[in-house]
């Protein structure tokens, strides 16, 4: 049987995983959509390392019937994860995610995820602000909440999902999908909004 604490790591990093998530090495962007907002969807590859770039700050409680996916109520994680253009950890890194994340329900399995995402992609450098509700075992939108630079006034969500898992080690896809009101749109300084970028 594995040591208590590795468990509690595992779920720490699969919490994580589940609140950051970035895939692909492609950037598209449209115009307007159908509620007239300009659009941006791309994916990166969250590289996290337990005792690493993630770390269980305060253990929480353990409640009745608590699977190994869980988390102990209560408990605190920190991490600050580079992201890469693929899944690779050699890759390109095109961002940091900095954040935590708080065990919130009794069960262990749902947390409270507050994070900050730092890009620096082709055309786009700023960071989103990401605070919403992650689950350990479903695939669940976080809602960004906001921005700074390129991604001021933004808008939307990203899906976060684990991709792989190599004790220390793990990879996460995380799918942006990212909108900016019309009023905001027309202030960008970079002149083509509208084009499909290759690479991040």
């Amino acid at each position: 049987m594995a040591h208590p604490a590795l468990h509690l790591y595992v779920l720490a990093i699969l919490l994580l995983a589940l609140s950051f998530k970035a895939t692909s090495t492609s950037t598209s962007t449209s115009t307007h959509n159908r509620r007239g907002l300009k659009s941006l969807h791309f994916t990166l590859y969250q590289q996290e390392a337990i005792n690493k770039t993630v770390y269980l700050i305060v253990k929480g409680v353990t409640g009745p019937d608590v699977s190994p996916s869980a988390s102990p109520f209560g408990s605190l994680f920190v991490n600050q994860d580079l992201l890469t253009i693929s899944p690779n950890s050699s890759s390109k890194v095109v961002g940091v995610a900095e954040g935590a994340s708080i065990t919130s329900s009794l069960d262990g399995l749902t947390n409270i995820v507050m994070e900050k995402i730092t890009l620096e992609l082709k055309h786009y450098k700023g960071s989103v602000s990401v605070l919403g509700t992650a689950h350990n075992i479903k695939v669940i939108d976080l809602p960004v909440v906001g921005g700074t630079g390129d991604f001021m006034f933004v808008q939307g969500y990203i899906k976060p999902s684990l991709l792989t898992f190599e004790n220390p080690n793990i990879v996460y896809k995380i799918e942006f999908h990212l909108y900016w009101p019309s009023y905001v749109a027309n202030h960008f300084s970079h002149s083509d909004r509208s084009s499909t970028v290759n690479g991040v």
